[in-house]
């Protein structure tokens, strides 16, 4: 059934309007969810009871131990809290008790990932990872955060946050706190524990896990070093295009003088801090070393994303006008973060008001929070809002150690490890023991699997190198694994209400390192780089592991100053734009944020959308803000459809009627304007013929490494694989099968491949385009034969996948989007997994579109990230303010609220944002009322 042009699916299964017509729908799905599992024998356990015996109670009194006195809980029909309170204490301690509600099961198997111990929850099946994460010790730098670096006012509500989850718990265990514990139980007896204040903190370790920069590009350069040159990989990480794709910061630079970064300044940089050197790029990976990152990428994409797949693909939009172009006369202000879609969703919509602002009660805030954890991390309050998009600081490196049993190579001295036992009890099986063992450049990754006892033999570096007969180890230097106050910066974030407090928020937001943008209600625009973002040797560039015996690649003892960061004030464009792109001009500022920025395709569309708007003393709106929100563009169809409009499809040599097959395809192109609805055919096409020409072009060529998991290729064999020539001197073939994720292989398609085609569209004869051809398949001599192999292949593809008739074709029914729960939702037994799983939905967007609906050229269509939420703040009236969530408050399956906001998510619409004490009263539908 072809997708309706709204972008939602026709046929998905989404909540109706009208409540006794959407309460005789889930009556209907929980019927037929009881006559499916009774016939595998569960009817009598999975009853209407167990689905419902979660649902929290919304309405009425209750009594919650600890609080000073009355606080309020008002939701509206999306099921979404705003909570009045008249101390700070206790709208925290209720803000805990309402997010233990609706998403303890989310919240649980949280702390257990940061804590490294999923095992406890689901069996033996988790050990490596709880191994890996342990190995990094999230828990351990949380613990120590709060022990020695956190406020006593953040400690106090956190405090407060813990109690009211804990009361909560103390009433509802099993299926009382939701329905995935109730199929828990069909494993272990697993029971929670209470929650702890570090719990919360800990959080931070797993959003800045991924958003921690380039070091997935820093394996897969050294991986790819196996059958690439140095010059090709260099041509698959192309510079960024300063030139094309506008920096956040266009001006500016670092006064010598005051050491501080100055917006307005013209000056260049006159630092010799800048890191121009890279090492070892594509000298070549020993194979020992190439092994031990193979498994250490294995490893790192076992941890659990969050927040989305690493790579290209995962960043954010967000911008902000000034009121001289907004038909308010005061800013608007847009965030969309593009993560990992998840049931429920990542995001928990929620206001935080004191009854009565002032210094002893100080909140007066409404936003998106994360399920455990307090405050609001995007958001506004009644005097500011801001956004957050990654920043993409290179704030992690892999260093090769020289190991013995007891110690590691440095300075030319062996330095003994420092080591901690770590214990994984494990459900249903024996405890597990493990060594930690770290160096002074961070804990040794590379010991969580035997295939890494032997790592290198000739590692990519270019110093002198220690004996490579034992092998090298990797250790991981993070950020995140030093103890900081970004649980500090979140409270100062919402208390703040002017930029100089903004910014001193800011200056506490160390990890994860964000873009931050800012507006308020007297006018002024702003943006601040915050973080701790390392300052390297003049010869360490951060792109390829370092070699941890050499001093010259340490870290410098301090982080790039706070004061020297970027950032801008009321900027004379009007208007600020951060989607991942370089922050600043790397030539006009004196330190290394990263070399590994997203590409700009994005912020540039933005900002071609915003000049055209305003151009001729245009407006922009709230309207405008949201539908730039859901623009489906493509930046590589704008450049690569007019050459695939020229291709003559002669030289497939086919039979006039399949030539014609494919001519067919072609010509859906024509007159296309680049825009990815769901009901687009020509959106449709050109996707396939971009994935088939980048897996052509690009992906057949990479090691097994990169490549998707079970694709399987004859080539030329590497040292692992055997002698180059058989016994009679022919060159031998071998068969290699991919080893990587589908969301994680290459090429991805996002905007850096965007630059790699682009560079060499206008050189037809470019090696990249000749490919290896067999007797029935000739191999193609240059650009245009690749190409035509590419829409022959894409036809055949969506003639598999959509039919014969080209007509009949769309986007959505390609590009799906399906909701799982993120545990038992994806391994779950099969009755639990319908359970619990949502969708799919027909989307439209695309990769590196502003709409990114993101998918993996590699991989497949499926959406591996999306805008995980919207809103648009107008801060000349609050209340006309404009939000929504991927899914919905609710973490309950069948729950009214479980996904009751995806319909309107898809279509790009978004809900009214009640603020003030009127509009929230106006719009409430159930209160609550929690007693001391």
């Amino acid at each position: 059934m072809p997708a309706n042009k709204t972008g939602a699916s026709a046929q998905e299964t989404g909540p109706k309007s009208g409540k006794k017509k959407g309460r005789r729908a889930r009556l209907l799905v929980i019927t037929l969810v009881l006559l499916l599992v009774a016939g595998v024998g569960y009817g009598a356990y999975w009853g209407v009871d167990t689905v419902r015996a979660s649902f929290p109670k919304t309405s009425g009194t209750l009594q919650l131990k600890g609080l000073a006195g009355q606080v309020q809980v008002k939701r509206d029909d999306k099921g979404i809290p705003q909570i009045y309170a008249d101390n700070a204490d206790d709208l925290f301690r209720a803000q805990g008790f309402v997010q233990a509600q609706d998403r303890f099961w989310e919240m649980d198997v949280r702390r257990h990932m940061t804590a490294g111990r999923l095992s406890e929850m689901f069996g033996d099946s988790q050990v490596k990872t709880d191994a890996f994460l342990r190995t990094m010790g999230w828990r351990n730098v949380a613990q120590k955060e709060y022990d020695t670096k956190l406020s006593a006012s953040t400690k106090k509500y956190l405090q407060a946050y813990s109690d009211g989850v804990n009361a909560y718990l103390k009433d509802h265990q099993g299926k009382a706190l939701s329905a995935e514990y109730a199929a828990l139980g069909f494993q272990n007896d697993y029971k929670p524990q209470r929650w702890d204040p570090v719990d919360s903190v800990a959080w931070l370790k797993a959003m800045a896990w991924d958003l921690r920069g380039n070091m997935q590009d820093e394996i897969d350069r050294s991986l790819a070093s196996t059958r690439l040159s140095a010059k090709q990989i260099e041509e698959l990480y192309p510079p960024y295009p300063y030139k094309r794709n506008k920096p956040i910061v266009e001006g500016g630079a670092v006064n010598p003088l005051t050491k501080q970064f100055d917006p307005k300044s013209t000056a260049g940089s006159t630092s010799t801090t800048t890191n121009n050197g890279a090492q070892g790029g594509g000298k070549g990976v020993s194979q020992g070393l190439h092994n031990g990152l193979s498994t250490l990428s294995e490893k790192i994409s076992s941890v659990p994303a969050l927040l989305g797949p690493s790579g290209n693909g995962i960043g954010s939009n967000s911008w902000v006008v000034s009121g001289q172009y907004t038909t308010t006369g005061k800013p608007l202000l847009a965030n969309d973060p593009h993560l990992a879609p998840q049931m429920p969703s990542l995001w928990y919509q929620m206001g935080l008001h004191c009854n009565k602002v002032g210094p002893s009660c100080p909140y007066d805030v409404a936003g998106y929070t994360f399920s455990g954890m307090p405050g609001v991390i995007i958001g506004h309050n009644q005097d500011i809002a801001w956004g957050m998009t990654n920043l993409g600081a290179d704030v992690s490196d892999l260093y090769l150690e020289k190991v013995t049993a007891d110690t590691y190579l440095f300075d030319g001295k062996q330095k003994p490890f420092t080591t901690r036992k770590e214990t994984i009890k494990v459900a249903g099986g024996k405890d597990r023991v493990i060594t930690v063992r770290t160096t002074n450049n961070g804990p040794i990754v590379s010991d969580r699997d035997s295939e890494l006892v032997k790592v290198g033999q000739n590692a990519p570096v270019k110093d002198p190198a220690p004996d490579r007969a034992d092998g090298y180890a990797v250790a991981l230097r993070w950020t995140a694994l030093n103890p900081g106050k970004s649980m500090d910066a979140v409270f100062e974030l919402n208390q703040a209400t002017d930029f100089a407090s903004f910014r001193k928020a800011a200056h506490d937001f160390q990890v994860p390192s964000q873009n931050l943008i800012y507006a308020d209600t007297k006018g002024n625009i702003g943006y601040q780089a915050p973080g701790q973002i390392p300052i390297r040797g003049k010869n360490h560039d951060g792109r390829y592991p370092a070699p941890g015996w050499d001093p010259a690649y340490q870290w410098k003892k301090n982080y790039i100053p706070q004061a020297e960061l970027p950032w801008e004030e009321n900027p004379k464009s009007g208007y600020i734009v951060t989607a991942n792109q370089a922050v600043v001009d790397k030539d006009k500022y004196p330190y290394l944020l990263t070399d590994d920025w997203g590409y700009g395709a994005r912020s540039q569309r933005i900002n071609d959308l915003i000049q055209s708007k305003i151009k001729d003393g245009g407006k922009i709106s709230t309207d405008d803000m949201q539908k730039m929100q859901m623009d489906s563009s493509s930046e590589i169809a704008k450049l690569l459809t007019p050459y695939l409009l020229k291709i003559d499809l002669g030289s497939l040599h086919l039979k006039a009627k399949e030539t014609q097959y494919i001519r067919d395809a072609q010509k859906l192109l024509e007159g296309w304007d680049y825009t990815q609805e769901p009901d687009s055919a020509a959106a449709a096409y050109f996707n396939a013929v971009w994935r088939n020409t980048l897996k052509l072009a690009f992906g057949n060529k990479l090691p097994k490494e990169l490549r998707v998991e079970g694709q399987c290729l004859r080539v030329k064999p590497t040292n692992d694989s055997g002698p180059a020539e058989d016994l009679n001197g022919n060159t031998r073939l071998v068969t290699e099968c991919g080893q990587r994720e589908p969301d994680q292989a290459q090429p991805d398609g996002g905007d850096r491949w965007f630059e790699v085609v682009r560079n060499i569209l206008k050189k037809p004869d470019s090696e990249w385009w000749k490919t290896n051809g067999t007797r029935t398949n000739p191999g193609a001599r240059n650009r245009d034969e690749l190409l035509a192999r590419a829409m022959k292949d894409a036809r055949w593809e969506l003639t598999s996948k959509l039919g014969k008739d080209v007509n009949s074709w769309s986007w959505g029914r390609l590009h799906q989007l399906t909701l799982k729960n993120q545990t038992l939702g994806k391994e779950g037994p099969g009755f639990v997994q319908f359970l619990l799983n949502r969708g799919p939905w027909n989307l439209g967007g695309g990769e590196a579109a502003v709409d990114a609906s993101g998918w993996n050229a590699a991989g497949g269509y499926d959406v591996v990230w999306v805008p995980s939420m919207r809103m648009v703040v107008n801060l000349a009236d609050l209340d006309r303010s404009r939000w929504i969530n991927l899914t919905g408050a609710s973490g309950h399956a069948y729950n009214a609220h479980y996904y009751d906001q995806t319909d309107m998510w898809a279509r790009g619409e978004l809900l009214p944002w009640a603020y003030s004490p009127d509009a929230v009263k106006k719009a409430t539908k159930d209160e609550l009322v929690l007693k001391p």
